[in-house]
């Protein structure tokens, strides 16, 4: 979804859909809902009849290249409606199959499970694959496949992905804690999980269907307009059959195809065409800025916000926390700090332990000094201990007998 947003609006697969999709939309069932363009429409199909009539050797309603002009200017305002329209939806489409591409191709490591063993060998299936019931292995760095309960194992799990919630959380069988969420990441140790949703119900088809189902919905000021510019129409409608009466008395003929023209520059044509893809437009504007608006009238809510306030800072910043700064406490270095931090978040592989070592090894670069002393420490490790979700803690042993450890206990 990140990548959505840098993504142009003429992009050619949207284009050609939304091409494709305006010639789908000339079918009534779906202008009816657009009562300005629908009369439009009306007013084409008619014209496409008078085209013919004069083929056929009528004299009275002007020239054929004139209807003719006439008729294919009103299809290309059809067209061009259907189009901005198209062009919305084809966008929210395409964020929502990205979705569904990220969930088939995700793999899951599938085991099983007989009586109450796990059986060593581990099946590579698609997450599209897997049912309520199925047991699944994730392990450091894999994605959480689908949304199922820790039945073995404790495991750091980034969610910042679903929450926003920059700290990694802990998921551990057994307790309160032990549910996990599709498209999540694992920072840490091994855990096996067991399915709990059927096919097409996880957090992210559910996330799927409020992308896809956000071009359906109409905002209250959209339904207030359609009212009003169907209103217009009326009106307008009832000026044009008054003409007719007026020319018989005036003898004077006026054919169809002006009565049409006059008709569609009279009534809101330009509004009632691209009414419907402002909404869906706002909608898209938003899931570009990876939010998810549920309905348009959220979209116009927003416009109204002059304050907002979140619950959490995760929601609105990078998803991983990262170090920025070393403080050292009275009676030691800068240097002594740096070191110490480095050596012990080395076998740290939390997006944490990550970015303590890359600072480090950044504010050493600066100090030949420092750094030469570091390869020494270094040099010295004679063990390592890994950051696990149970111990919340990592650290190295020197060959001096020093014991450096950060984290909790």
């Amino acid at each position: 979804m990140k990548n959505a947003g840098k993504e142009g609006l003429f992009k050619k697969e949207l284009v050609l859909e939304a091409v494709k999709q305006s010639f789908i939309k000339l079918n009534p069932k779906y202008q009816y809902r657009n009562p300005v363009m629908f009369t439009v429409e009306i007013g084409t199909v008619v014209m496409m009849f008078v085209c013919g009539w004069i083929l056929s050797g009528e004299h009275s309603q002007g020239s054929f290249a004139y209807n003719l002009i006439i008729f294919l200017i009103l299809l290309l305002t059809l067209l061009f409606a259907n189009f901005a329209e198209a062009l919305a939806e084809a966008r929210g489409k395409a964020q929502a199959a990205s979705l569904r591409k990220t969930r088939e191709e995700t793999p899951a490591k599938k085991i099983e499970l007989v009586g109450e063993i796990f059986l060593n060998e581990v099946h590579i299936v698609p997450s599209s694959q897997l049912v309520k019931g199925d047991i699944f292995m994730c392990e450091a760095g894999d994605i959480i496949p689908t949304d199922g309960e820790i039945i073995d194992g404790i495991a750091t799990i980034d969610e910042s992905a679903i929450t926003g919630e920059s700290a990694p959380v802990i998921r551990e069988s057994g307790g309160d804690k032990s549910s996990v969420t599709g498209g999540t990441k694992v920072l840490s140790d091994k855990i096996k999980v067991k399915v709990t949703t059927e096919p097409g119900e996880s957090f992210l088809d559910k996330m799927i269907a409020l992308v896809e189902g956000a071009s359906r919905q109409k905002t209250p000021n959209e339904i207030a307009l359609t009212i009003l510019l169907a209103g217009f129409t009326l009106v307008f409608i009832i000026v044009c059959i008054t003409l007719y009466p007026f020319a018989l008395y005036a003898k004077t003929p006026i054919p169809i195809s002006s009565y049409i023209s006059l008709f569609v520059c009279l009534i809101p044509t330009t509004i009632g065409g691209l009414l419907s893809a402002i909404g869906i437009s706002g909608m898209d504007r938003a899931l570009r800025a990876n939010v998810i608006a549920k309905s348009g009238k959220a979209v116009e809510t927003a416009g109204d916000l002059d304050v907002l306030l979140l619950d959490k800072t995760g929601t609105i910043t990078i998803g991983n926390r990262k170090a920025t700064n070393f403080y050292q406490a009275p009676g030691s270095t800068l240097h002594e700090l740096i070191h110490a931090a480095v050596l012990s978040s080395k076998s740290d592989t939390t997006p944490e332990g990550k970015s303590i070592v890359e600072l480090g090894k950044k504010m050493l670069a600066d100090n030949p000094l420092a750094s030469d002393k570091f390869d020494k420490y270094q040099s010295e490790v004679t063990h390592q201990v890994n950051f696990t979700a149970e111990t919340r803690s990592s650290g190295v042993n020197l060959s001096n007998g020093m014991k450096i450890r950060k984290g909790g206990e």
